[in-house]
């Protein structure tokens, strides 16, 4: 797994951590000791819950924790000649179905924005890459050939948001 992330998505992993720590565990812990206060806990769903809740946000924690020792900031170079961490790509299929994707590390990717991973299948066909190159990218139910249309270190207008 590569442990690059962009700035923003750094601050966006710690900002999260903070908020576990400081705001969301104490307030289950203090809903947790409410419950037990109250007597009977095999029977009471607020101490159940709490507790799952509680081991639920300790998990998540410790995750963040260990990713945010292992993560370095990078950002993409100013004006990129080939595809890299970072970058904006926008591509063509065969049919003239054209994409755009920013290539990021694998704490951050989220399909729906336009960001994947530069570990998976797409982002490892697009790294290294140059304006114009034929692309083949493996997949399940056959390759597909793209092309590469534009580079850009800043988000292109269109691109999912």
């Amino acid at each position: 797994m590569t442990n690059l992330i962009s700035p923003e998505g750094l601050k966006t992993l710690e900002d999260e951590f903070h908020y576990l720590w400081r705001v969301e565990r104490p307030k289950i812990v203090q809903g947790v000791s409410d419950a037990a206060a109250e007597g009977d806990r095999s029977e009471n769903a607020e101490y159940i819950y709490g507790k799952k809740r509680l081991r639920e946000i300790d998990r998540k924690l410790k995750h963040l924790s260990s990713r945010l020792k292992l993560l370095k900031p990078a950002t993409p170079p100013a004006n990129p000649q080939m595809v890299s961490f970072g970058c904006w790509v926008t591509y063509e299929d065969e049919d003239g179905n054209e994409r755009c994707y920013q290539l990021v590390g694998p704490d951050e990717f989220d399909v729906s924005l336009g960001r994947i991973s530069i570990d998976s299948p797409v982002g490892q066909a697009l790294l290294q890459k140059k304006l114009d190159d034929e692309v083949v990218i493996k997949r399940p139910n056959g390759d597909l050939t793209v092309y590469i249309t534009d580079i850009s270190a800043t988000r292109p207008a269109g691109a999912p948001r």
